[in-house]
């Protein structure tokens, strides 16, 4: 099928309301198809397997049937793959209450790194490489430049958030940290803070990364390290590989840096829109066929792709498996957590977190969304659950609403 292009069109029906899908429903109708074309890895077949099955019969679940007016509903399994649309808002939450105690009552900034478009022939052969050296390489810049004196002369704490995708999916490895306006001085209880509107030189960190990740990147491939199979086969050229290394030299690496957030308790609930974010949302599809899938890009544009793209588009941004794409470092990392952040909460006198209760999945949907799952849509009354038995399944219609999930939490 012939690929069309990503530009600004209306879709069918645009003014209306738009049909209830997602990438599930996309997957189903086309994924067969795309799997008999394509080669896929193991986690990309993974993820299209668990996709199509998510809050599905085939995943199995219960029914939950109100004893006052009869109505039922069925409530299926997710499939809780962290690239599935479906299953990230109730992760997210239970991710942020549990990063809260450890936030510090300092203002924090955004910085944001990004790899040129150059590197991403490499990055998608070798994705599991040049993702950790993007995570290695600006942390590495972070902390060389946040410990000299000159600059701040500490150890700041990070977290950090890898993100593959732009808009409209097309490959842009980038790494969102955010990062504590100053920090402890080395082997003592100083805590030097960062002015207000101004960590670290941006251009001293753009030029750092630049030099890390191409260093990196030269060795790995003097060693043979690197896959330069498919598209990267003309890089096998020493010749090529040096024009190539010589002309990300030359360019300018960015990084972005926002203002200061307004205060301590909007870090990880700002940080919780990065986390668990997939490339795409099942909000901004607008509608498909089997021609065309159309979703929201930016500024109110939409984006046109064959399903066929549309499909091989979400598959660049699949994770290797077992890859971890939020990580924390400096004050922040698992081997200070019980050292180094308790002395800095105590040299900032930071109040003590609160107590953790345990909260299942069902409160923590109605503190996200307001919706009580344990009651009757129809007249309120408490469910009773019951087994969901064979004869009881709902076949899987695409568009049709997505039930309630069973163990989302």
């Amino acid at each position: 099928m012939k690929k069309r292009a990503c530009h600004p069109v209306r879709p069918p029906g645009t003014g209306r309301p738009r049909t209830a899908f997602g990438v599930d429903d996309i997957f189903r109708a086309h994924g067969e198809a795309y799997r008999r074309n394509h080669v896929l890895t193991p986690p990309q077949l993974a993820v299209m397997r668990d996709i199509e099955a998510c809050r599905t019969a085939t995943l199995g679940g219960h029914l939950d049937v109100c004893p006052d007016c009869g109505h039922e509903r069925p409530s299926y399994n997710s499939c809780r793959n962290r690239h599935c649309p479906k299953c990230q808002s109730l992760e997210q939450a239970k991710w942020i209450e549990s990063r809260l105690e450890r936030v510090l009552p300092v203002p924090h900034f955004h910085l944001v790194f990004t790899l040129p478009h150059e590197i991403n022939p490499i990055a998608m052969r070798n994705a599991a490489f040049v993702y950790d050296l993007l995570f290695d390489a600006a942390s590495g810049a972070l902390f060389k430049i946040a410990a000299d004196p000159e600059h701040l002369g500490v150890q700041p704490g990070v977290t950090m958030v890898l993100h593959t995708w732009t808009r409209d999916l097309r490959l842009h490895p980038h790494v969102h940290a955010i990062v504590t306006g100053g920090g402890l001085v080395p082997g003592t209880e100083r805590w030097i803070p960062a002015r207000s509107r101004f960590f670290l030189p941006i251009k001293v960190l753009g030029a750092m990364l630049r030099g890390k990740v191409l260093a990196a990147l030269r060795t790995a491939y003097e060693r043979g390290k690197l896959d330069l199979g498919g598209d990267c086969m003309p890089l096998a050229d020493p010749a090529v590989f040096k024009r190539l290394l010589d002309r990300l030299y030359d360019k300018k690496w960015v990084v972005y840096a926002k203002r200061p957030f307004g205060g301590p308790e909007q870090v990880f609930r700002y940080l919780g829109r990065y986390t668990h974010r997939t490339g795409i949302s099942n909000q901004r599809l607008l509608s498909m066929d089997d021609e065309a899938v159309w979703f929201h890009t930016r500024d109110d544009n939409v984006a046109t792709l064959t399903p066929d793209e549309f499909i091989r588009r979400f598959l660049l941004h699949v994770l290797p498996a077992g890859f971890k794409k939020i990580r924390h470092r400096g004050l922040l990392a698992p081997a200070n957590v019980n050292t180094r952040l308790v002395v800095a909460r105590r040299v900032l006198d930071a109040p003590d977190p609160p107590p953790r209760t345990p909260i299942d999945w069902r409160e923590r949907l109605l503190r996200l969304t307001g919706v009580d799952p344990t009651l009757c849509t129809c007249c309120g009354a408490t469910l009773v659950r019951r087994p969901l038995s064979d004869d009881r399944l709902v076949p899987v219609v695409a568009g049709a609403p997505n039930p309630v999930p069973e163990d989302s939490s």
